[in-house]
């Protein structure tokens, strides 16, 4: 069994910022990629950024230049750094990690129980 804990989410104003942080435990032999999706009212989940093991990043368009992704690899953890936040920004953060649970080569998503982040003008 994998363990996803998220922990970060807040109300905050415009312009403000935020760290959400994803510890990954349990049944772990490796990890891929870990990713942070978000959810906003009526629209789809949606790729905000992921982050590789070797330490390569990609970004959503409406966060580049503010958002930065970030892990620790010893611990199993993943970070991001939302900064200037937007009314926008206002969703259901989900943590994403690509794990091998028994190191057999198959991969499969862990998700964990998504923290709300609310940006108010």
């Amino acid at each position: 069994q994998v363990f996803l804990v998220v922990s970060g989410g807040g109300l905050v104003q415009a312009g403000e910022s935020l760290t959400l942080s994803c510890a990954a435990s349990g049944s772990i032999f490796s990890i891929n990629t870990m990713a942070w999706y978000r959810q906003a009212p009526g629209k789809q989940r949606e790729l905000v950024a992921d982050i590789t093991s070797s330490g390569s990043t990609n970004y959503a368009d409406s966060v580049k230049g503010r958002f930065t992704i970030s892990r620790d690899n010893v611990n199993n953890r993943a970070y991001l750094q939302m900064n200037s936040l937007k009314p926008e920004d206002t969703a259901v953060y989900y943590c994403n990690v690509n794990v091998d649970q028994y190191g057999l080569g198959t991969y499969f998503d862990s998700w964990g129980q998504g923290t709300q982040v609310t940006v108010s003008s």
